[in-house]
């Protein structure tokens, strides 16, 4: 695939129906957006929308394929990815890659970030290879809980460019 057929744009409040279709159970909507509850509803990822900076959706030939904001940002120093999430039909197309160079761009640009995060929970196998694939580097390791389950958080960053 080559980069021609991507392109993104700002992710409006009009985008989110479709978003909302991006993740296929509760597994990866908890990967994507461990705070929501299954099903994803509108009213859950307007409220992050709302709250989040740099919302981005990615197009692949002209289609909603991926979207991602930031949940933290430090201007000056760091941003924090969050929200990644990838169409099921665009999955394997290079849309997720080119979505986190896009925001590692934005990060750059508009908040003079010098590093980006980001976090993957650790069975999340495809999310990990995709950081290291990247160039993002493990920085931490948290527990947290999934209902009576303890997951691994692990933490990736990556210094930019500028």
């Amino acid at each position: 695939m080559t980069d021609s057929l991507l392109a993104h744009r700002p992710a409006t409040v009009d985008d989110l129906d479709q978003v909302l279709h991006f993740v296929r159970n509760a597994d990866e909507l908890f990967y994507a957006f461990p705070r929501a509850h299954w099903p994803l509803t509108h009213e859950q990822l307007a409220a992050a929308h709302a709250e989040r900076q740099g919302s981005t959706l990615a197009l692949l030939d002209g289609r909603a394929a991926g979207f991602a904001n930031f949940y933290q940002s430090e201007p000056g120093d760091y941003c924090a990815l969050g929200n990644l999430m990838i169409a099921p039909w665009a999955r394997g197309q290079g849309v997720a890659g080119y979505l986190i160079g896009v925001m590692e761009r934005l990060a750059e640009r508009d908040f003079a970030a010098r590093e980006l995060r980001a976090s993957c929970f650790n069975d999340n196998t495809a999310g990990l290879l995709l950081y290291a694939r990247l160039g993002y580097r493990p920085s931490g390791l948290v527990e947290r809980r999934r209902g009576e389950r303890r997951v691994a958080l692990v933490q990736f960053a990556k210094t930019l460019q500028s």
